[in-house]
């Protein structure tokens, strides 16, 4: 564990926040400069999309994790009324939806890129995940696993309301608040119904870390209904996974199998990389991979900036012919990997300026 202020951070953990950002940052950049001859059904597409698929449950689950163990932090020192609690949840709220606009406008429609400037996400969706997170603190283990199986079968419960037949343009953008209430919480690009299933999933790992034998068994019976899913897939000749599409897994929008998919692998993730730190001894990897850890506890800086660079490719690369695939690549690739050594500069020269910096000031 490495000690900062007071609060001792898990190495695992920054290294899965690590993974997860950088796989963000690859399948967006990827979205951003395809290259030429690069159809959905390319294997290199296929790979590009599993990437992108695991990096928001993960991203998602680590926030998770780390608003319910802020929140725990937050009952145990302070005082428990309503006032205090707002006190912690505003900021978060505003430092959040502001990010989100941020990246919004950085990758606007209009200036070729992908979202609308109020389009809700996945950092609106942290934000919704931060009121509720008071909330999870008061909750015992049955009952956060009950709203967690809730929130994943919730894509059966509300049908269509999901946004199955939108198009991308529908699903970034919103007509007044009653559209983009429903873009937050049904049908847009990461909404509450089901991605707050990841939400209630990093406050059950770290609670579990104790207590393997039922994540052993909750990852059995997933890999067994993942494999069952995989069988049925190839008989039908039905695509086990697509993007957007008919098929067994799909992202947009997220139905129960990509979430239960994903969840699964998750835990699987944050067990391997755990390795004995969880039980006082040395993450996976050990020092060998502390590289990864600057970058990790700088993810939410880096998600955002990483849009503004972005937003400029897309800006420039406007009514041009699309890149040969090894040029798309070494970008993708670089782009990717410049995070890395960027982080490990930050945090030995200018570790105060962040957005992490500026919500721990309201922990």
């Amino acid at each position: 564990p490495r000690i900062i202020g007071v609060v001792m951070r898990l190495r695992y953990i920054d290294r899965i926040r690590a993974i997860a950002i950088l796989c963000m940052v690859q399948v967006h950049t990827a979205a951003i400069i395809p290259p030429e001859g690069i159809s959905v059904g390319h294997p290199i597409a296929f790979v590009s999309a599993a990437i992108g698929g695991m990096a928001a449950p993960m991203f998602v689950t680590i926030s998770g994790w780390g608003i319910y163990r802020s929140a725990i932090r937050r009952r145990k020192i302070a005082d428990n009324g309503i006032s205090s609690w707002m006190y912690w949840i505003i900021p978060r709220i505003i430092i959040l939806t502001i990010c989100q606009l941020l990246v919004n406008s950085a990758l606007s429609i209009d200036r070729g890129g992908r979202f609308d400037w109020m389009t809700p996400g996945v950092l609106t969706l942290l934000a919704l995940a931060s009121i509720i997170g008071p909330l999870m603190v008061y909750l015992t283990k049955k009952q956060r696993f009950s709203m967690m199986l809730i929130f994943m079968i919730s894509p059966l419960i509300i049908g269509d309301l999901n946004g199955n037949d939108l198009y991308w343009s529908e699903r970034v953008s919103s007509i007044g608040i009653e559209g983009w209430v429903e873009r937050l919480l049904f049908n847009g690009t990461y909404p509450a119904l089901p991605w707050l299933t990841f939400i209630f999933l990093g406050s059950l790992i770290d609670e579990d870390k104790e207590n393997l034998d039922n994540q052993n068994m909750v990852v059995k019976v997933g890999l067994i209904i993942i494999a069952i899913s995989m069988i049925y897939s190839f008989y039908e000749r039905i695509p086990w996974a697509l993007t957007e599409g008919n098929a067994i897994l799909t992202f947009f929008p997220a139905n129960t199998m990509f979430i239960l998919t994903s969840s699964i692998f998750v835990v699987i993730l944050f067990r391997i990389l755990g390795g004995e730190e969880i039980s006082g001894g040395e993450p996976f990897g050990g020092d060998k991979m502390s590289w990864l850890e600057p970058a990790g506890r700088l993810s939410l800086t880096v998600y955002v900036v990483h849009f503004i660079l972005l937003g400029i490719i897309a800006y420039e690369m406007q009514n041009q012919p699309r890149l040969e695939i090894y040029n798309a690549f070494l970008l993708t690739i670089l782009h990717t990997s410049i995070w890395i050594p960027l982080s490990i500069w930050h945090e030995k020269y200018a570790p105060t300026i962040s957005f992490e910096e500026l919500l721990r000031k309201f922990n």
